[in-house]
């Protein structure tokens, strides 16, 4: 018999969340599922890793699936790394991360937890999928993305991934009948802009809530913000080398 692929699980939601849950009912179908996920909400963390603070990552068990479960204190990039080199005794065959409540495209992937896990599991050379819903809410329903979920996962440990690359994977929140199937796309040039809403508290003490309003510079039909207009799964292939190489010519000539 053909050995199961060892699958890790994480995400930015919290293991508790309704979107891991079913990431992880779908990784059962395809392998040997270990979760070492967040113990608390982590989202818009970004790359973020504990470094002035103690780490705890304990076992727990939710529901009655075959997978292993442990609960870390710290970021999804500390989960990653935790369980690379802490909790499994071989290195895993694909990270998965997710499934995230909430948009994950154009420019969203720089704050992402979901991604910074997914991309934690790149540098350590494990192929690494992160998958979001366009859907805030926590009891959001993801019965409509689980087969193109289970494709794409199957598709990636069928091709494997080039070194360095991961997979931002983006899913709008419709019916199953509605989606049009998967589009490869390029991440669009896209940014937020920020209001800070200024309060005072009973106190008189002044706090902030920070807001603000997408804003989509890009009307290419090629990118992942466009895919998911048109109810399209989008699928964005994305390398943590932020060199810009174009760049490099040009700076030589600089008098430096």
């Amino acid at each position: 018999m053909q050995e199961k692929p060892l699958i890790l699980v994480t995400n930015d939601d919290g293991i508790t969340a309704p979107g891991i849950r079913a990431l992880i009912k779908i990784m059962n179908t395809i392998g040997d599922v270990v979760v070492v996920a967040p113990d608390s909400p982590q989202s818009g963390m970004g790359h973020a890793i504990t470094v002035d603070n103690v780490l705890t990552c304990n076992p727990i068990t939710i529901d009655d699936g075959p997978q292993l479960e442990y609960t870390c204190s710290g970021t999804p990039a500390d989960c990653v790394k935790m369980a690379v080199s802490e909790i499994l005794n071989k290195k895993p065959d694909l990270c998965v991360s997710g499934i995230n409540h909430g948009s994950n495209s154009s420019i969203n992937v720089i704050y992402s937890g979901t991604m910074s896990a997914a991309i934690e599991a790149g540098i350590e050379g494990i192929p690494a999928i992160g998958f979001s819903l366009l859907d805030f809410k926590w009891h959001a329903d993801f019965r409509a993305c689980e087969d193109f979920v289970k494709n794409i996962t199957l598709n990636t440990l069928l091709n494997g991934l080039p070194e360095g690359i991961v997979l931002n994977v983006n899913i709008p929140s419709v019916k199953k009948e509605e989606l049009k199937g998967v589009k490869i796309c390029r991440q669009a040039m896209g940014f937020w802009k920020e209001t800070f809403d200024k309060r005072k508290s009973p106190f008189g003490k002044e706090y902030y809530w920070l807001s603000g309003e997408f804003v989509n510079k890009d009307k290419g039909q090629d990118t992942d913000v466009y895919a998911l207009e048109n109810n399209y799964i989008s699928v964005v292939p994305v390398q943590f080398d932020l060199t810009a190489h174009h760049m490099i010519q040009k700076l030589n000539s600089w008098e430096l």
